[in-house]
């Protein structure tokens, strides 16, 4: 994953797909590049297993992932989650995300406060 500099959350795909100023704001902060950007496997799941999602929906998802990496869970990501959750701090989505952040040596873009509070304690 060469190149890869940041690990979206699934809330943070969220915004910048409804363009929520939150969102746009981080991505512009961090200069956010989609081709060096990446996203979970579960955040993929999330996005694209939403009850009531439209076809239109499902296009702007289709378009988003295809522009940047997912990241497939592996063994090291599962120990490092099955840890987080352990902890308490996450629930098991979040845990895989964090974990996955974490393994890949990559930056965290959440909206999701708490999960920044618990990833700056780790």
């Amino acid at each position: 994953m060469s190149g890869i500099e940041w690990l979206l959350d699934t809330n943070m795909v969220i915004g910048l797909l409804k363009g929520h100023d939150t969102a746009i704001a981080l991505a512009e902060e961090q200069n956010l590049v989609l081709g060096r950007a990446a996203v979970s496997q579960i955040s993929r799941m999330e996005l694209l297993g939403f009850p009531g999602l439209t076809e239109d929906e499902e296009g702007s998802i289709e378009t988003f992932l295809n522009a940047c990496q997912v990241v497939l869970l592996d063994e090291t990501i599962e120990q490092h989650a099955i840890r987080l959750r352990r902890s308490g701090m996450f629930k098991l989505p979040d845990a895989i995300i964090a974990a996955t952040a974490r393994t890949m040596g990559l930056q965290l873009l959440t909206l999701d406060k708490a999960m920044s509070s618990a990833m700056s304690k780790l």
